[in-house]
């Protein structure tokens, strides 16, 4: 067995670098993978990258195979995708999906990983964690048939949800961003795009994503009476102001959290957390969801790369991390 492994480690707020490390030998229950791809969240991970996760919100924020902690030294990620080298036959040979950092080969219980579907590439599948966000925040919403929709903030989760929501009948929907750039990736979608000063309002549903003050207040404005807007965006350390003395009151407006880390009340007692990446996963098999995929680079690149993600340099809704002995 090869126990040699790198992994991309934040090594203090806005710098990154590679470290060597040793695997343990596979217990009877455990799987070594060889990663192919990861992916980077270039929200939560950027966020952890400038070093921005609030101090009481430390334990909330940990990675399921975060090593450290916050705000540094820490190695932190959750979309990888690789190929079980060793463990459970039944496993041997197979591409899974692993709430992973970014670390070429890794040791894990074999629960923890995911069997990809035969019809879904490796390279996808990376986007497996944030479909799997956004089947979480519609099982919060529970839209309708025939519902007028606006999810505001094209991106990576906004679109996810967008593109769940393209399938649902009769729905009047919007993807609403200030980057017209965000058109093309609603077109691949097969979603309407506006600008926020062009968006329709008479929604009976919100979705927002933007992670923005004035992307929550454009979604109240484009609430009719009594409609409700889910909040999924993730704000760290910064506060926003909300317009509640104007029309909030007299239209009895609803702001709904949804949140990714556990299953949604809705589905508690039908659905686990398996249950959940396992639909992400089938979902992925659709082609339409590749343009969530924007950029891709070497692991190697990584602490070059990610300062870039950070700052805006590289737009980016899902980065894509290759792996030097990917096929």
């Amino acid at each position: 067995m090869n126990r040699a492994a790198r992994a991309f480690w934040l090594r203090s707020p806005g710098e990154g670098e590679i470290r060597e490390a040793v695997l343990p030998e596979p217990g009877e229950d455990e799987v070594l993978v060889r990663s192919l791809y990861s992916g980077v969240s270039r929200g939560t991970e950027t966020l952890v990258f400038r070093g921005g996760v609030p101090e009481n919100q430390h334990a909330a924020m940990r990675a399921p195979f975060q090593e450290g902690e916050f705000p540094a030294p820490v190695k932190y990620g959750y979309l990888s995708v690789g190929v079980v080298e060793a463990g459970p036959t039944a496993l041997v040979g197979r591409t899974v999906f692993c709430l992973y950092p970014h670390q070429t080969r890794y040791v894990v219980p074999a629960s923890a990983v995911t069997v990809v579907p035969d019809d879904v590439p490796a390279a996808r599948a990376v986007l497996a964690g944030t479909v799997e966000t956004a089947v979480n925040a519609l099982w919060d919403a529970a839209p309708l048939v025939g519902d007028r929709i606006a999810v505001v903030g094209g991106g990576m989760v906004g679109c996810s949800v967008a593109a769940l929501l393209a399938r649902f009948p009769g729905v009047r929907l919007q993807l609403v961003d200030a980057d017209p750039r965000r058109a093309e990736v609603a077109e691949a979608l097969g979603v309407g795009f506006a600008m926020p000063g062009d968006a329709l309002g008479g929604c009976d549903l919100v979705v927002h994503a933007s992670a923005t003050e004035q992307g929550l207040n454009s979604s109240l404005e484009l609430l009719r009476a009594e409609g409700t807007v889910l909040e999924l965006s993730w704000y760290g350390d910064r506060r926003v102001a909300l317009p509640l003395g104007e029309a909030f009151h007299s239209r009895r407006l609803v702001i709904r959290s949804s949140q990714v880390g556990t299953v949604s009340p809705a589905r508690r007692a039908t659905r686990s957390y398996p249950d959940r990446l396992a639909l992400a996963l089938d979902l992925l098999a659709d082609p339409a969801l590749d343009a969530l995929v924007t950029g891709e680079s070497a692991f190697e690149e990584l602490p070059e790369v990610m300062p870039k993600l950070t700052s805006g340099e590289i737009p980016a809704l899902c980065h894509r991390v290759r792996y030097a002995d990917t096929p």
